[in-house]
């Protein structure tokens, strides 16, 4: 059995559930691993950042159909507050 190599963001590890998705679909996981450490960053931070699971789970598969399009990165989003400190205002209580 191979391991499957899933690349990191500058800050955020992949979590596993993130991980599964992306394992799930060889022309995504290309797509991941394609990316910048920091778009990747960007998309962890995003996907992680929410409280409900259920919205973790919305972000994750938004993240699997906007990578099939193309996009590298989250639409709308100001950024990872955790290496962004600009991006720190658009959040309430922000763990650090």
């Amino acid at each position: 059995m191979t391991k499957t190599k899933i690349a990191e963001g500058v800050l955020h590890e992949v979590p596993d559930d993130m991980k599964k998705a992306l394992k799930a679909d060889a022309d995504i996981l290309e797509r991941w691993n394609n990316l910048t450490p920091i778009q990747r960053n960007e998309w962890i931070c995003w996907t992680t950042i929410v409280k409900k699971s259920e919205t973790r789970a919305e972000h994750i598969q938004r993240m699997l159909e906007e990578l099939s399009e193309g996009k590298r990165q989250p639409c709308c989003w100001p950024g990872c507050p955790h290496r962004r400190s600009s991006a720190q205002k658009w959040f309430k209580k922000l763990d650090k």
